[in-house]
C-alpha cells in the first residue's frame, strides 16, 4: 500500500476492522521513513482498544479546533483565502477522481488520498501542507505529548518531506507557483 493511502486510512474514524487493515497495509507498504512513527501509533491505539481509540479520535480531531485536520483552516482559519484554496483543491481532486467521502477537500484524509494519486500536487497544497501539519503537531504535542496522534501527524510530515514524486522536496523551485485566487 502506498504510504499516503495508508496514512489516510490511519486518520479515518476507527471501526472494527481498522487495526487489521492498517497492519495489513503496513506489511504491504513500501519502505518509508514514516514507518516507525506509524508503527508506534498503531501499537498505542491497539492498547486502547476500539472504544478507547474512538474516544481518542473524537477528542483529538473532532472536538479540538486547534488540531482540526483541515489544511486550509490551519493556515488561514475561516477566511477568503481558505475558500479559494478549497475551490482549487476540490477541482484538482475531482480531476484526480478522489472520493472526498463527505469531507471538505482540505481534510487531511482527502489530501493524503489525493497525494497517493497524483504525481504533481496542486502548488498551493505543496506550499501549505507542511506548515499546517507542523502547527497541528506543535499544538497537540504541547497539550498532550503522549497522544498517539502526535506520532501519526509526525508520520505525515516525515512522509511528505521524504516523498519521492509527490513530496515537497521533490518539487523544484521552478515547478512551484504562487497560489493565486481566481
Amino acid at each position: 500500500m502506498e504510504i499516503y493511502a495508508l496514512l489516510s486510512e490511519a486518520l479515518r474514524y476507527p471501526d472494527p476492522g481498522s487495526l487489521e487493515r492498517l497492519r495489513s497495509g503496513l506489511e504491504q507498504a513500501d519502505e518509508s521513513p514514516a514507518r516507525t512513527e506509524l508503527e508506534t501509533f498503531l501499537a498505542s491505539v491497539e492498547r486502547l482498544g476500539l472504544d478507547g481509540w474512538e474516544e481518542l479520535y473524537t477528542r483529538t480531531l473532532d472536538l479540538n479546533p486547534a488540531v482540526a485536520p483541515y489544511i486550509g483552516f490551519q493556515v488561514w482559519g475561516e477566511s477568503y483565502q481558505r475558500g479559494g484554496f478549497l475551490s482549487a483543491l476540490n477541482r484538482a481532486m475531482y480531476e484526480s477522481k478522489v472520493d472526498l467521502e463527505g469531507e471538505l477537500p482540505d481534510h487531511l484524509t482527502s489530501v493524503l488520498r489525493y497525494l497517493a494519486r497524483t504525481g504533481e500536487p496542486l502548488p498551493a497544497l505543496s506550499e501549505q501542507l507542511a506548515p499546517a501539519v507542523r502547527r497541528m503537531v506543535s499544538v497537540l504535542s504541547a497539550a498532550e505529548p503522549q497522544n498517539p496522534y502526535v506520532r501519526l501527524l509526525r508520520a505525515v510530515l516525515i512522509a511528505w518531506e521524504a516523498g519521492p514524486v509527490t513530496g515537497a522536496s521533490a518539487l523544484g523551485a521552478d515547478s512551484r507557483r504562487k497560489y493565486e485566487l481566481e
